[in-house]
């Protein structure tokens, strides 16, 4: 249980990492990769939830507490889990081809913007990098 409760922290934390990156994107340059963290529109039943802003917010950081937890356990069978490259790797790998499902939503950015598709794949490296350093220094 209280490692559960430190992935769960280490998700949160680095889900805020990955909002902060991508905010400080959003006000420097305009582009909308930022936008994508909160958009569920392309979920059937979910996407009628409301408040979207809440749901929004919750659907990223769940996203996060989820993938930190399920990575862990998988790399832990072959005891990789305390190594920081898998994370970035795969976070990067993942988050680079996950863009593209913005092509299924009306909401911005284009699936063929190539900046904001740099911009997200670099903030979820930054993830990958967070993930790794805080599972490294806690578990």
């Amino acid at each position: 249980m209280k490692q559960l409760l430190k992935l769960t922290a280490i998700g949160l934390i680095s889900g805020f990492v990955l909002m902060l990156v991508l905010k400080i994107v959003i006000e420097l340059t305009g582009n909308t990769a930022y936008v994508l963290l909160f958009n569920f529109d392309y979920i059937p039943v979910i996407k009628d939830l409301e408040p979207v802003w809440f749901f929004g917010q919750l659907f990223h950081y769940l996203t996060c507490i989820v993938s930190v937890i399920a990575l862990f356990y998988i790399l832990k069978t072959w005891t990789w889990q305390k190594s920081l490259w898998p994370y970035i790797l795969v976070y990067t790998i993942g988050g680079g081809g996950l863009f593209f499902l913005t092509a299924l939503s009306e909401q911005p950015p284009a699936a063929n913007d190539a900046m904001a598709w740099i911009y997200w794949t670099v903030a979820h490296a930054i993830f990958g990098y967070t993930v790794g350093t805080l599972i490294k220094k806690w578990m």
